[in-house]
């Protein structure tokens, strides 16, 4: 295996310095009171646009930076360290728009790639129904073709950005009796009728607004559909193997956070007559915790460079469902023993670390349950 996948060079390193003091700058101080009111963080969002944060997933001939994977992850990883709320803003809009990336048309491409690579437009990934999270198949949204457009009609659950984004890629079924084979994929505008029926209030990511989204007989042109009828599911599962690593980053993020945050409150905090951080079994703790972050990093790196080199030995899957579910576990252990450290400090929210852990649960949840991601990675060591 070739080191290159496992080192960054020095652009990488010097992009995650300059994240990193963008991030500690203008979006931690943001942070508390983000997640306080459950606000769309709006000014952590202009910041982020005004660095060309959000072109770097997209090609250079739309806008984009056309920057590697694992540039990537490490713009995920700095965003998460001050903000959770912030990075998945970053993140769900590449999520919504990597279906027209890989199956849309050239002129759909051309209409919308460069207005999200700019930062002027976000984006929405609905998947997910009541019934219908882990098992896509079970699916109720119905798309009819009635002449040049198709009728859809049906309900989307957890819907990150939802009322926020601009554009809502869609899955739906045009065939309700061919099971996963009878899916297919749309991009929809907001202007098109689209309905927050509700926004969750949750126990982290509270800055990132969560909902359910409603389609009552949206018209949706023929030219908005994305690649051919009943290419739904094999679209979606193309999609969330080339994301999930960069959730893997974003719990990356969360857990090197609350260890930066751990270190430096065990050398100021004081008990019997000396700085906690003398302490053999507290020391231990926080040494579980780094190296625990820095193998689930390496993990997280080694995915992205699979999809940087084109995944040639097919192995995406697998080795995208480790870096997310290992990088998911690290962070909520890691997290929790943040909290530990601090003692009564860190249960409340006078301290980040509550923050740290509530904003960590749900990288082991969405983009597929760790569950599932056994499942992906037993199923390819079995056949």
């Amino acid at each position: 295996m070739d080191a290159a996948s496992f080192t960054l060079n020095d652009t990488h390193r010097h992009f995650r310095d300059t994240v990193r003091q963008m991030a500690e700058a203008r979006i931690a101080p943001h942070a508390a009171e983000v997640d306080r009111q459950e606000s769309f963080p709006w000014e952590s969002y202009r910041a982020c646009a005004e660095m060309e944060l959000p072109s770097l997933a997209f090609p250079t001939e739309f806008g984009g930076a056309g920057a590697d994977m694992v540039t990537q992850a490490i713009a995920a990883e700095e965003l998460a360290r001050a903000c959770a709320s912030t990075a998945v803003t970053f993140l769900v809009t590449k999520l919504g728009m990597l279906p027209l990336m890989n199956f849309g048309s050239e002129e759909l491409k051309r209409t919308y790639l460069p207005r999200v690579a700019s930062g002027e437009a976000q984006s929405s990934y609905c998947l997910s129904e009541a019934d219908a999270g882990s098992d896509v198949a079970s699916m109720r949204t119905r798309a009819v073709r009635d002449g040049d457009s198709y009728v859809l009609n049906g309900t989307k659950y957890w819907i990150t950005n939802a009322g926020v984004s601009d554009t809502y890629t869609v899955f739906a079924k045009t065939d309700p009796e061919a099971g996963h084979r009878g899916i297919t994929c749309f991009l929809v505008e907001k202007d098109w009728g689209v309905k927050v029926a509700k926004l969750e209030h949750k126990l982290g990511l509270r800055g990132s607004p969560t909902g359910e989204v409603v389609f009552e007989d949206v018209r949706v042109p023929v030219t908005h559909r994305i690649g051919e009828e009943g290419e739904g599911f094999r679209i979606a599962m193309h999609t969330l193997d080339r994301s999930r690593p960069t959730i893997g980053a974003q719990a990356v993020g969360i857990a090197q956070g609350a260890i930066d945050y751990a270190a430096g409150y065990m050398q100021e905090r004081k008990a019997f007559g000396r700085p906690i951080a003398d302490l053999q079994g507290l020391r231990f703790m926080l040494a579980e915790m780094a190296m625990r972050t820095e193998a689930a990093r390496t993990l997280v790196y080694r995915a992205c460079s699979v999809i940087d080199t084109g995944d040639p030995e097919g192995e995406l899957s697998k080795i995208g469902a480790m870096a997310k579910c290992f990088a998911s576990d690290t962070a909520m252990a890691v997290t929790t023993d943040a909290v530990q450290l601090l003692g009564g400090y860190g249960y409340t929210t006078d301290f980040p670390v509550e923050r740290f852990m509530r904003d960590a649960k749900i990288t082991q949840i969405y983009e597929g349950t760790n569950q599932v991601q056994r499942v992906v990675i037993a199923k390819a060591l079995l056949g």
